[in-house]
């Protein structure tokens, strides 16, 4: 498998490293796309404990993160942020290859 670029930026690392150490048995987030959202893509967070083999291992200070090789195909060139502003809190995900995207961030089209 030819070298994907998909960074974490500082933020989004730090929560990531405070997201894994109030649960010991998780080791890594996992982000994924799926079908459906209201852009037609729509990005998917979980806490899990191992990586699959295809998965694209990414690590940053505490923080570990897995993407799936078929999800990996539609966020090439992203970034994973952490937002926290006066609308919340939220991961975002800054992907170049969205035509559009709602207005909630996470869903997007290609």
């Amino acid at each position: 498998m030819n070298q994907t670029s998909v960074t974490l930026s500082d933020s989004a690392a730090r929560r990531i490293g405070q997201i894994l150490k109030k649960d010991p048995e998780k080791s890594a987030m996992r982000v994924s796309v799926e079908g459906g959202g209201c852009s037609g893509f729509s990005y998917k967070f979980d806490l899990v404990g191992d990586a699959g083999e295809d998965d694209l291992v990414l690590e940053k200070g505490e923080a570990r993160v897995f993407i799936d090789s078929l999800s990996l195909v539609y966020m090439d060139g992203s970034e994973i942020d952490f937002v926290d502003n006066l609308l919340g809190q939220s991961f975002q995900i800054k992907n170049p290859n969205a035509v559009a995207s709602c207005g909630c961030g996470t869903s997007f089209s290609i």
